[in-house]
This record gives structure tokens, C-alpha cells and sequence, in this order.
């Protein structure tokens, strides 16, 4: 699965789409154009016959079949900085499934006359944007017009995978260790999500194992969790409290009663745009259901009504109505850091509102104090970074759209070279100018 527990995904969990694969379907049609071209090359017997061939003087450029020609091609990222490297395993599925050709309508497999090295999803690869000191997340020899209609898939998935883990661990960073919901999945097809929430879980390992951390993992939807048997959770949408005519307070309740005890209560509370009033409606409602229970003994159903959080997600066009207007107010906008510090204080103190008898003063105080804060809409590294740096009393980060960003310094796009050819035998350099082959030693050989 990856470089934390030394296994390898299989076609078992990727499902490809191999025959259409093999034709190029999903491919660049210049390498399309490419493989055809050489094909027919090695049909006719064809040797090189130009004059200016980039070869040592010591070698011959006589009889070499281009058509043939066996070359060494490496996978990298410039991103700069470092890179969470993810899609290895479904790269090197690819290669094992759908290298060959075609003879007579039949597909000839010749992945086994590859020599193929690459890292483990999870492995960390740094650049400083000179692609003459990038690492190599793979390297293959064999006969180029075999695999050349694999580049575009095998791009794709290293390039997007590695750029969501490489997010999401930035996330994390910020975070300084709190958990990060994943909740991107409505911002692109779904066809990507099982891919995405591994891209999401890889990151999340390779935190825990870098920073000593024991996070758990927050998708939104099973499909993300697909790859590596996570679960999607969550609670109640805008929909649902406007189901419930706005009252933010009753849909909390029904949810309680009616949801298994192990989803999480957690309330949104900017429907009405007040989420200090809301978040206490809640607490109130719960409280005293929790309170009834425990004191007529139902244990079981008592443990329903216990609220784990409340999700602050008020839209950067709007000002909450706990918070005053200060200084500059486009600053008041969204969830901002005076708004979480008026819901902390109010979840806080609301038991001392309560007519509680002494022996369930102390227990009330606890229950209030136990309620998580979660933050969503607009977050990002610059602005969990801010919140931390402040204090902000935020539990848990819910980020969405971010995570799937490329642009300026998130970009990880990945790019493939051929870095020599083998000529009569003997392995030559053969990169284009600014390119040269590399090594990494994370590589290892995988058949």
C-alpha cells in the first residue's frame, strides 16, 4: 500500500480500464503517433541512416534499429520544496498490464522484459526547480514503443495524487496537529475520489510517522476511503436545517434520535447567521435531553444527545451577528477568529445559565467545555497558519477546495525522459539539453 507498510497495491484495487489502455485511449496522441511510427520501422527492418547522431565518437551508428531501440525513462516532479509522491502503485500497474503490442488483433504482453525501479507511494522527494537536481520517482529500461503509450496515464495519476498528498500535508503542517477534515470531493468529478482519499490517507501516515502524531483520517464520502477500507462520515447539511424550517436546534435533536450513536453530533450553526444563538439553542436542547436520561437511568440513549462539536461555515459575504463591527470590515467577514473566540466563550459558560443541582453542576461544566469547535469554507495553510499563530481556539480544520490547488507553488506537475539509449549493447546518454538522468535512492528495483 505504501512506504509505511512495504506492500504495493494491485489492478485488484484500481480496476484499469486495460484494453482501452493498450490502444492509446487515454494517451496523448503524439505518442500514439510515435508508437505507430516505430511499429512500422521495425516491420521494415529500418536502421538509423542519419548523419548527426549524439553518440560518443567511440561508438558506431551503424545498423541500430530505431524501431527497437531500448531506452531508460524517468519519472519526476519539479514542485519545489518537497513532495509527497502518491500514484506510484497504479503507475506501475499500468506498466505491468499494458505494455506490449498488437499482432494480428492480439495484444503481446512484454511487461516482463522491463527493468522497472520506483519509490513507495508516501516517500518524499525534494526539488529546488532546476530539473537537473529533481529525484526520480521511477525509472524503466526496455523497448520504448512498448510502454510509450503509458506516459499520459502514468503522468496523470503521479501528478495528481502527489499534488493532493503534497496539500494536504502542508495542511497538516499548519494545522500544528489538529485533524483536517477532507471535503473536497464536491469540487470534481466523482469519478476521482477514491484516488483523491488515498492521496488524502498517504499524506495523513506520512505526518503522523514525521511529527510522532496518531491523527485519524476524515473523508467525506466511502468512495474516498475505497483504496484503503476508510468510511465516509459527517453530520447535518444546510438542507437539513432547512428542512426543519431553520431551527437549527430541532434538526439536531431528530438527528440525535434517529443517527447510531457512533456519528458524531456535530450542529452547523451559521444557518441563521447567529451562530452564538444557535450554537446554545443546541447545547440547550441537548443538555437537558442528556440531563432527563442519565437521571432516569438509559444510559444507551442518553449517550445520543452528547454534542461532540459545533461547525462554524458562515460565508465570507456575511459578518455573524456576535461579531462587532471593528476597524476594517471586510476583516469581520467568514469565519473569523473574534467569531470562534465568541462561540469558545459561550459554549463555555452556558451551564451557568442552567438550574442544575450540585451534583450535576460540575458534570454540566464538563459537558460544555467538551464540545469541539470545527471550522470550514475558505481555509487554507495562510489562514490555518494566522488562526494558530493567534490561538484561535479552533479543534478541527475542514478544508475543502484547496486541497485540490495548482497554482504558483503547489503545482507538482510531473514530466517523463528518456535519459539514454542502448546502443549494440552498451547504455548510452541520450537527454535532451537540461535534462540529464538521475538517481534517488529511494528507488528500488520492482521487476
Amino acid at each position: 500500500m505504501s512506504i509505511f507498510d512495504g506492500k504495493r497495491l494491485t489492478n485488484e484495487t484500481f480496476k484499469l480500464d486495460i484494453e482501452r489502455m493498450r490502444t492509446g485511449w487515454y494517451s496523448d496522441k503524439y505518442f500514439a503517433n510515435i508508437n505507430h511510427m516505430l511499429t512500422a520501422l521495425a516491420a521494415e527492418g529500418y536502421t538509423y541512416t542519419g548523419e548527426y547522431p549524439n553518440l560518443p565518437k567511440n561508438i558506431s551508428f551503424e545498423n541500430i534499429a530505431v524501431g527497437d531501440l531500448e531506452v531508460e525513462m524517468q519519472w519526476f516532479t519539479r514542485r519545489i520544496g518537497t513532495s509527497i509522491v502518491v500514484g506510484v502503485d497504479k503507475a506501475l500497474e499500468m506498466l505491468k498490464l499494458c505494455t506490449g503490442y498488437f499482432e494480428g488483433g492480439n495484444f503481446v504482453e512484454t511487461a516482463d522484459r522491463l527493468k522497472v525501479w520506483a519509490v513507495h507511494d508516501g516517500s518524499v522527494v525534494s526539488a529546488d526547480g532546476d530539473p537537473l537536481n529533481v529525484q526520480p520517482v521511477m525509472r524503466v529500461r526496455g523497448r520504448y514503443r512498448d510502454f510509450a503509450l503509458l506516459e499520459t496515464p502514468t503522468l496523470g495519476i503521479l501528478t495528481r495524487s502527489s499534488r493532493i498528498a503534497t496539500n494536504v500535508y502542508e495542511t497538516f503542517v499548519a494545522a500544528r496537529g489538529k485533524p483536517v477534515l477532507f471535503f473536497p470531493a464536491r469540487f470534481d468529478l466523482h469519478e476521482v475520489q477514491a484516488a483523491d482519499g488515498y492521496a488524502y490517507n498517504i499524506a495523513l501516515q506520512r505526518f503522523n510517522v514525521d511529527h510522532a502524531k496518531e491523527l485519524g483520517a476524515f473523508i467525506s464520502t466511502d468512495a474516498q476511503g475505497d483504496w484503503w477500507g476508510g468510511a465516509g462520515g459527517g453530520t447535518v447539511a444546510h438542507a437539513a436545517i432547512a428542512s426543519f424550517l431553520g431551527d437549527t436546534a430541532e434538526a439536531m435533536m431528530a438527528f440525535s434520535r434517529v443517527l447510531p450513536v457512533n456519528i458524531p453530533r456535530i450542529a452547523l450553526v451559521d444557518f441563521n447567521n447567529d451562530s452564538v444563538q444557535d450554537s446554545l439553542r443546541v447545547l440547550d436542547a441537548m443538555f437537558a435531553k442528556y440531563r432527563q436520561l442519565k437521571d432516569a437511568g438509559d444510559e444507551t440513549e442518553a449517550e445520543k444527545y452528547k454534542l461532540y462539536g459545533v461547525r462554524l461555515d458562515t460565508s465570507s459575504s456575511l459578518r455573524d451577528k456576535s461579531v462587532t463591527p471593528l476597524g476594517d470590515q471586510a476583516l469581520d467577514l467568514g469565519v473569523t477568529p473574534r467569531l470562534v473566540f465568541n462561540v469558545r466563550q459561550g459554549l463555555d459558560s452556558a451551564w451557568e445559565r442552567w438550574d442544575l443541582n450540585p451534583a450535576w453542576q460540575e458534570r454540566a461544566r464538563e459537558f460544555c467545555h467538551s464540545v469541539k469547535i470545527v471550522v470550514s469554507g475558505g481555509f487554507a495553510p495562510e489562514k490555518i497558519r494566522k488562526f494558530e499563530k493567534l490561538g484561535v481556539p479552533v479543534d478541527i480544520y475542514a478544508v475543502g477546495s484547496y486541497l485540490f490547488n495548482n497554482n504558483g507553488t503547489t503545482v507538482t506537475d510531473f514530466t517523463a525522459d528518456v535519459v539514454r539509449v542502448k546502443v549494440h549493447g552498451e547504455w548510452v546518454d541520450m537527454a535532451k539539453v537540461g535534462r540529464k538522468p538521475l538517481d534517488n535512492p529511494s528507488l528500488e528495483r520492482v521487476w
